[in-house]
């Protein structure tokens, strides 16, 4: 009882740090982007469809919707990963947005036509493609070399995704469903998924890449009246920003970046740790180590506008088993990934909330919280901690917060409806 009782004494002083980071009347009021990613593949194991965004409440509480991921081919074009889960497969009325079921013989099906449904139904809710991913970036280096290159891949990627034209289907046919372009290249001048191509021009190369999708996305955004958002999904380690990234030049065709806040440690390591801290928490056994301050103040440190900064969170855990050495289990040894439901040593927020017999600890200085039950260790984000963080993003001047990913949260969108209330603005 007494734990419960410090712990809703610990989450009120987060909340009430949030009001008093509100703006005062006199104050400008900054408006925050609140970004979701939703996977194109959520919909098979997961079973988790675009009509739980929109049901749980999580579609009325974000700005942008990231749709995840359109790959860059060998042949340097943008292509469909799913055209099953990305614009065939039908959804019966259970699981549609609007409630009515997909019929033979509509234009287009699909995760695409749910997005439509989405859309209508939240008409301020932007819809981007990310392009890229993991394991959708190997031959990003390839299409961004040249001039001509780059020129091919972006015409591409507007034909596909902003004008909609579909293979097999009627041209347009997905018109008007994505509102810009997110950029997820992992990573342009450094390592990432095994076989990716990297050059060391990758640097100057993404900057020249930006500039490109900037001015044909202007293009046909001046036909129809309308501004298409170019966004990108940007590393922590601050090697990696520094092999790949101009800082200040990328910004100035870039609306605003995503930050990775998460991954910074993880069940691939041998010891426990946290893996979304805002600090680096005191007594971390690595020096130099990431935190989500370390990467924010690298960018700044490279000259990106706080404002454009875009702090990410994650809705999923990094797990350890046979965790030895007692005590509240962080910074010990372990034996290997704790056992999760889609993969070893990762496991989303909706389970890892009700774990039975786990006692819940707290690091409010580093913004870091996890879960030991003495033999098995759970580092994560709760509702309080992104409270928390969104505290971090106001008072540290930057855009907004992006969620990986909604499909991680629970049926209510605990999660998410934090967020927006901590990044909530009259």
């Amino acid at each position: 009882m007494r734990g419960s009782i410090r712990r809703l004494i610990a989450v009120a002083a987060v909340a009430t740090a949030v009001v008093a980071a509100a703006p005062t009347p006199a104050q400008a009021t900054p408006s925050y982007v609140k970004v979701g990613y939703f996977t194109q593949w959520g919909i098979y194991g997961r079973n988790f469809q675009l009509s739980k965004v929109q049901s749980s409440g999580a579609a009325a509480r974000l700005t942008h919707l990231n749709y995840a991921f359109g790959p860059v081919t060998a042949d340097g074009v943008c292509a469909s990963a799913d055209p099953w889960a990305d614009w065939q497969t039908p959804f019966p009325a259970g699981l549609s947005v609007d409630g009515v079921g997909d019929v033979a013989g509509q234009p287009i099906a699909g995760n695409l036509n749910q997005l439509a449904e989405l859309k209508a139904k939240n008409p301020r809710l932007r819809v981007l493609i990310s392009l890229g991913g993991w394991t959708g970036s190997a031959y990003f280096s390839d299409a961004a070399r040249t001039d001509a290159a780059r020129k091919k891949l972006v015409t591409s990627c507007v034909d596909l995704w902003i004008k909609g034209n579909l293979p097999g289907l009627p041209a347009g046919v997905a018109a008007g469903i994505f509102d810009g372009v997110d950029l997820d290249w992992e990573w342009p001048g450094s390592e990432g998924n095994a076989g990716n191509v990297v050059r060391p021009e990758d640097k100057q190369n993404f900057t020249l890449l930006a500039a490109e999708f900037r001015a044909q996305l202007d293009r046909i955004g001046r036909a129809g009246r309308r501004h298409y958002e170019l966004t990108a999904f940007l590393p922590a380690a601050p090697a990696k920003i520094t092999a790949g990234f101009e800082g200040r030049k990328i910004f100035r065709y870039l609306d605003f970046g995503t930050v990775q806040g998460y991954d910074f440690h993880g069940s691939w390591e041998a010891r426990t740790n946290q893996q979304s801290s805002l600090r680096v928490p005191k007594g971390a056994p690595d020096n130099p180590d990431f935190s989500a301050d370390v990467a924010i103040n690298a960018w700044i440190a490279a000259g990106a506008p706080r404002r454009a900064l875009v702090l990410g969170l994650p809705y999923y855990s990094q797990g350890w088993t046979g965790v030895t050495g007692g005590g509240d289990g962080r910074f010990k040894p372990a034996t290997g990934p704790a056992p999760g439901v889609f993969a070893a040593g990762t496991e989303d927020y909706k389970t890892v909330k009700d774990l039975p017999g786990f006692r819940l600890y707290r690091d409010w200085p580093a913004g870091n919280s996890w879960l030991f039950d003495g033999i098995t260790f759970w580092t994560y984000d709760d509702p309080a901690q992104l409270l928390q963080k969104t505290v971090y993003i106001r008072t540290k001047g930057l855009g907004g917060a992006m969620m990986w990913s909604l499909d991680g949260d629970d049926a209510h969108a605990s999660l998410t409806r934090a967020v927006a209330t901590g990044l909530w603005t009259p």
